[in-house]
């Protein structure tokens, strides 16, 4: 073999390598960018989640655009090519919150986007404000008691720092990726009576990254417990429950919301009838009705049903109001 075609054969097989090098460590292809989007708040507690977001990345890499659900969730489908390691630009917008334009790497993992909100409080605008106060949700259902009919909540949080890989001796997230953090709380209902109705709900913080861990409520009884898994940046959660005795009744039930900030967040179980919220208004006593939607003039409400027809409202005041 001459030294000219020995240099080509030689060519050839680097040629090759290269080629193969290539096609086996360039950077797999994304095809859903995966998040939540939820209210920029210091406090974890207020960070609630933003539904009806719309979210794209620029330069036509994403299909069209996903819209976020009342978690928070979203899932962007992007075009064929999009690679892990790419820089993209996410766009949000959002009626009630300034558009945002974020540079991000392409990665496969949670991305929890925060948005600010639009519009500041009535009294910086020199505006009169309206307060709300003594607000209850009213509704009507059966229940197993004798006296003190009434409800019990407790809302804790799941601390963690999300976009931390896993170590292997520490919790993680379903897929193995992520560090996760375990949390819970607990209830007593005392001497003689139980607990029925429990419902968990999360209202604040990633809640699509986070699951039931440990299910000690559903069933009722004196004592409940939760324990959940989290597996990206902290989240709170409500923990409520009907107070019942040994007899059945027929009545009216009497619950209050959780109020954070503007927005106040509370459950109803499947079994509640003619819901209506008492509040005062400008200093007048009123009672809301509370339908499927959920209207109410002085706030805006989302309503999310889970799959034990539990319902979750979380409700933000409307400009020119303020909770007492």
């Amino acid at each position: 073999m001459t030294d000219k075609r020995k240099v080509a054969v030689w060519t050839a097989i680097g040629l090759a390598i290269l080629v193969i090098a290539w096609l086996v460590f360039r950077p797999k292809e994304l095809r859903v960018l995966t998040g939540a989007v939820l209210q920029l708040d210091p406090v974890p507690g207020r960070q609630l989640p933003i539904a009806n977001a719309e979210v794209t990345l620029a330069d036509g890499l994403s299909t069209g655009s996903a819209t976020s659900d009342p978690t928070g969730l979203f899932r962007l489908r992007l075009r064929p090519g999009v690679r892990i390691g790419q820089m993209v630009t996410v766009r949000l917008n959002h009626p009630g919150y300034r558009p945002m334009a974020i540079d991000e790497y392409v990665q496969d993992r949670p991305y929890v986007i925060r948005m600010v909100p639009a519009s500041q409080e009535a009294t910086t605008s020199g505006d009169p404000v309206n307060l709300v106060a003594d607000v209850r949700v009213r509704y009507a259902g059966r229940t197993e008691i004798t006296e003190n009919v009434g409800s019990a909540s407790k809302v804790f949080e799941v601390v963690n720092v999300g976009d931390t890989p896993c170590p292997r001796h520490s919790p993680c997230s379903p897929d193995g990726k992520w560090k996760a953090a375990v949390g819970g709380t607990a209830l007593d209902a005392g001497e003689g009576s139980e607990f029925h109705d429990v419902r968990v709900s999360c209202i604040a913080g990633p809640c699509p990254f986070t699951k039931i861990e440990n299910d000690s409520f559903s069933a009722g009884g004196r004592q409940i417990s939760v324990s959940v898994k989290n597996w990206s940046d902290t989240a709170s959660f409500l923990l409520e429950a009907e107070v019942t005795r040994i007899a059945s009744h027929e009545g009216n039930l009497v619950s209050f919301p959780v109020i954070f900030g503007r927005t106040m967040s509370f459950t109803l179980p499947a079994s509640a009838r003619g819901p209506s919220i008492e509040a005062s208004v400008k200093g007048e006593s009123m009672v809301y009705p509370v339908g499927p939607m959920a209207r109410l003039s002085w706030a805006s409400c989302v309503v999310t049903v889970a799959k034990d027809r539990t319902k979750l409202y979380r409700c933000e005041l409307k400009p020119g109001y303020s909770f007492k």
